[in-house]
C-alpha cells in the first residue's frame, strides 16, 4: 500500500532548509511495521507499530491541555515498567470521543497483545506473554470524529505480520510518513554518542505542522535508543531537554490535545551503569539527545502550515529565563510580527509592540533589537546607521533571526517559529475537506 507521498510532493513551502534526511539504519531492539487502514480518502500508510521484542524502558511527556485525547488518558494509566509496543494512527485524534474512543483502545490493545504474544511463541526461545498494559498509543488527526475502531482492529494482524526486525532508512521513512497529517515533510533525526567505551545510537521521528505550541502541534515525537537507562533517569533527562527543544517552538500558539514525546530504551548495548541524572557518564548522551530533539523540533517549525520563513527569536540578558521566554513567545506568536515577516516588511515597531505586551518590566533605554547582524534599536533609540533598504533585503531571506537584548540580567531564551501566510488560512479552512 502506498506511503504518504501526497503532502510531501505537493509542498508549497519555499523553505527547503530541512529537506535533507539522515541515514537512520538499524537499532537493536526496535522493530517497525506500517500499513494502510484506509483512514484517508486516498490509500496511504496511516497505521504504524513499533515493537520491542524484549521490552523497552520508557518515559513520556504529555500535553498540558485540560482537554486530552483518549490515548493520552490510556497511556497515563499504564504503569508497566517495560513497554512492548507503540501503535500510532493518523487521521483521527481520538479526542472528544468519550467511552467509545477509550474502549476502542482497550479492544485494540487486547488484540495486539494476544497477537504479539503469539509472535513471541513463534520467534523467541523464551517467549513472553505481552499484556494490554504493555502497549501504548499515539493518535493524531481531527478532533471529535468517531474513532475508526473496526478499520484499525481489522489491520492489526497484517500490521504484526509485517514487522521488520532489521531496519533501514526506507523503513524509518515509511514510519515517519505514516504518522503525518498536514505535514509536507517527514521528520527524522539521529545522533551517536558514547557511554564509557560503548557506542550508543539515538534515533527519532516526529510529526507536526499546525496546532503547534507544545506545552509539556499536533506534535508527536518518538525517540529510540539502544542504551540501558532506567525509567526514572529517562523521565528526568527527557523533561530537562524538552524545555529548550519542543517547548521552545511555536507555529500558531495552539497547544494540541494529543501532544506527546516518548523515549524508549532497549538496553541492547552493554555499557557502564548510569546511576543518576548527574552521572558524568551520561554527559555525551544528554548532549546527543538534545541535538535529536532540537533537530526534530526545528523540522516541525520549518514545516509549519503554509510557512515561507523559518524564524529564530533570541531574547538575551534578562533577569530570569522565564522573563526571556515570555518575551520570546510574545514576539513569536504575534500575528502582526508573523505577517510582517511573511510580507518581507522590516516593521520593527511590531517587535517593540510584542515586547511591551509580554508584561515584563524593562528599561527602554537599555533595549536593543537586531535583525541578523543589522542593528535596528540601540539603547532604546533607532540606530543612527539604520538603513531601511538593507533591512528589506535581509527580510527576503528564508531564515530570519531576531535578537532582543533587555540588558537587565544574564538569562537568555531562544524560540523557533514561522511566518503567517495566506496558505496557513487556506490549509486550516480546508482541513476536513
Amino acid at each position: 500500500m502506498g506511503i504518504n507521498l501526497a503532502n510531501f510532493l505537493s509542498s508549497k513551502s519555499k523553505n527547503k532548509r530541512m529537506m535533507e534526511f539522515q541515514d537512520l539504519d538499524h537499532i537493536d531492539g526496535v522493530s517497525i511495521s506500517t500499513v494502510s487502514a484506509d483512514l484517508y480518502k486516498d490509500p496511504r500508510d496511516d497505521l504504524v507499530m513499533f515493537y520491542f521484542r524484549d521490552g523497552a524502558n520508557h518515559a513520556s511527556v504529555y500535553t498540558q491541555s485540560k482537554i486530552v485525547s483518549e490515548n493520552i488518558k490510556w497511556n497515563l494509566k499504564q504503569k508497566a515498567k517495560k513497554i512492548f509496543s507503540l501503535i500510532i494512527n493518523s487521521r483521527n485524534a481520538n479526542c472528544f470521543t468519550g467511552k467509545q474512543g477509550y474502549r476502542s483502545l482497550e479492544k485494540i490493545a487486547e488484540l495486539a497483545s494476544g497477537k504479539l504474544s503469539e509472535k513471541q511463541r513463534e520467534d523467541e526461545d523464551q517467549p513472553k506473554k505481552i499484556k494490554q498494559k504493555e502497549i501504548i498509543f499515539g493518535c493524531t488527526g481531527t478532533i471529535g470524529e468517531i474513532f475508526p475502531e473496526e478499520k484499525i482492529i481489522n489491520k492489526i494482524p497484517e500490521l504484526i505480520s509485517k514487522i521488520k526486525y532489521t531496519q533501514n532508512k526506507y523503513i524509518w521513512m515509511k514510519a515517519a510518513l505514516g504518522i503525518m497529517t498536514t505535514d509536507t515533510q517527514p521528520k527524522l533525526a539521529m545522533e551517536e554518542c558514547n557511554i564509557g567505551n560503548s557506542k550508543i545510537k539515538i534515533f527519532g521521528i516526529a510529526k507536526g505542522s499546525g496546532m503547534i505550541q507544545p506545552n509539556m502541534a499536533t506534535t508527536l515525537g518518538y525517540i529510540f535508543t539502544d542504551a540501558e537507562i532506567s525509567n526514572d533517569i529517562l523521565k528526568k533527562i527527557l523533561k530537562k531537554n524538552i524545555a529548550t527543544t519542543f517547548n521552545a517552538i511555536s507555529c500558531d500558539s495552539d497547544t494540541s490535545t494529543n501532544d506527546m514525546v516518548t523515549i524508549f530504551s532497549t538496553g541492547k548495548i552493554k555499557h557502564p551503569k548510569i546511576n543518576n541524572i548527574n552521572d558524568e557518564k551520561l554527559l555525551e548522551f544528554d548532549e546527543a539527545l538534545n541535538k535529536v530533539l532540537l533537530n526534530l523540533a526545528k523540522r516541525v517549525v520549518s514545516d509549519g502550515e503554509g510557512a515561507s520563513k523559518f524564524i529564530i527569536v533570541n531574547v538575551q540578558n534578562c533577569k530570569n529565563e522565564n522573563d526571556a521566554k515570555k518575551i520570546a513567545f510574545s514576539i513569536a506568536n504575534s500575528p502582526l510580527v508573523k505577517t510582517a515577516i511573511a510580507g518581507e516588511d522590516p516593521n520593527w515597531g511590531r517587535i517593540v509592540m510584542a515586547i511591551g505586551k509580554a508584561g515584563i518590566s524593562i528599561d527602554i533605554e537599555n533595549l536593543s533589537i537586531k535583525f541578523g547582524e543589522l542593528s535596528i534599536i540601540q539603547k532604546g533609540k533607532l540606530n543612527n546607521n539604520y538603513n531601511e533598504k538593507n533591512a528589506c533585503d535581509y527580510m527576503r531571506n528564508d531564515n530570519i533571526e531576531i535578537f532582543v537584548d533587555i540588558s537587565n540580567g544574564s538569562k537568555n531564551f531562544t524560540c523557533f517559529t514561522m511566518d503567517l501566510t495566506k496558505k496557513y488560512i487556506e490549509i486550516n479552512a480546508d482541513y476536513r475537506s
